[in-house]
């Protein structure tokens, strides 16, 4: 064969200008030709006969067969020798790159979206409540059985999530105290009530502040970590190898991690109370012109020890909400890292969430029993 005769051409055939015969080679060799030709084909051409080249390879299919989508030209309007067909037909069901189906935007389609939202919305609430039923049986369990208890564990858990935290709650309730101290003085002074602030920090902190502000400060950075570490060994298939040794990956991960939450979250509550009416002292000592002894004298005077009951009884299921959806959340990873990526930010979301909104209702219902 010639070189000119290998050469890629095509021409227009005369009885009809809207169909374009290909000869030459068209290959990987010839490639930047084929492109030539195939800019230079006419736009209305809308048939293509294949059937005069000699030898082609992937590289040239590919090449027509993107020259067919973007000028509309129909499949079935390309023709390929016999011998040709069956790469043909390999490279289309590779090279299958059509466009994403746009979403919907219409009115059924966000009512399809919004019901399987709620559906899996549903799945995960009864997840989480199996998921407690089980641990609470087993937390029973272990009362009639103290040697499942991981004494060891439950003590690492304890300091990684208790006492690493307490330089973090001290410094965040401290702040928060003092602001709002100072927020509170800023208004009560136009009405000459100022020292009505150490009512207003007391019983803010001691009903509301110190227990949620911990809460929240657990739930992004304990939950996350129970995840992640959970997650992890799931997705080495460690728990599964947990489970073939005939141990319960509840009695060996998930209760000592609530344990020491149930213990320490209570603490973490009372150090942040202190640390918030240690902000307001502060505040009314160099702002207000409030001596420590007279703030400390009125807050004895006036604050009663229901508002600190009230503050110290949401610790504990503060501390079963962020343990068991921490764990929850690293049982459910599907082994790769995205996955334990997304676990973990759904963690702390729910966990944050879930306790802002109980403590809105815990203080809704504490408002109307008048507690």
């Amino acid at each position: 064969m010639t070189q000119t005769d290998a050469r890629p051409r095509f021409e227009t055939d005369d009885a009809d200008p809207s169909r374009v015969r290909l000869a030459g080679q068209w290959t990987i060799a010839t490639a930047l030709q084929v492109a030539e030709r195939l800019r230079e084909i006419p736009a209305g051409a809308k048939a293509i006969d294949a059937t005069g080249i000699s030898r082609i390879d992937s590289a040239g299919v590919l090449q027509l067969l993107r020259h067919a989508a973007r000028n509309d030209i129909a499949l079935d309007d390309l023709q390929f020798r016999e011998e040709h067909q069956a790469l043909v037909s390999t490279i289309e069901d590779v090279a299958d790159d059509r466009p994403k189906k746009k979403r919907d935007y219409g009115f059924v389609a966000a009512l399809a979206r919004l019901g399987y939202q709620v559906q899996d919305n549903g799945k995960e609430i009864v997840s989480l409540v199996s998921f407690t039923g089980e641990n609470l049986v087993k937390m029973l369990r272990t009362l009639k059985e103290p040697k499942r208890l991981r004494v060891t564990a439950t003590v690492f858990h304890m300091e990684q999530v208790g006492l690493d935290a307490v330089p973090l709650v001290i410094l965040l309730s401290y702040l928060v105290g003092a602001v709002i101290a100072f927020l509170g003085s800023t208004i009560l002074r136009d009405f000459g009530a100022e020292i009505y602030v150490v009512e207003l920090v007391s019983i803010a902190f001691l009903r509301e502040f110190a227990v949620l502000l911990t809460a929240i400060v657990l739930a992004g950075r304990t939950a996350s970590a129970f995840t992640a570490q959970i997650g992890a060994m799931q997705s080495r298939e460690e728990i599964d190898a947990i489970r073939t040794l005939g141990l319960d990956p509840i009695d060996l991960l998930v209760i000592p991690r609530l344990l020491a939450l149930l213990i320490t979250l209570p603490l973490l509550t009372f150090i942040s109370m202190m640390a918030g009416l240690a902000g307001g002292i502060t505040v009314g000592a160099f702002d207000l012109g409030i001596p420590p002894q007279m703030y400390l004298t009125r807050m004895h005077e006036t604050l009663e020890v229901r508002h600190f009951l009230v503050g110290m009884s949401k610790a504990p299921i503060f501390a079963l909400i962020i343990g068991l959806i921490g764990c929850l959340e690293g049982l459910q990873v599907e082994g790769t890292a995205q996955s334990v990526g997304e676990r973990t930010t759904s963690s702390v979301v729910q966990t944050i969430s879930l306790v802002i909104i109980i403590d809105a209702l815990a203080a809704l219902w504490f408002m109307s029993m008048d507690w």
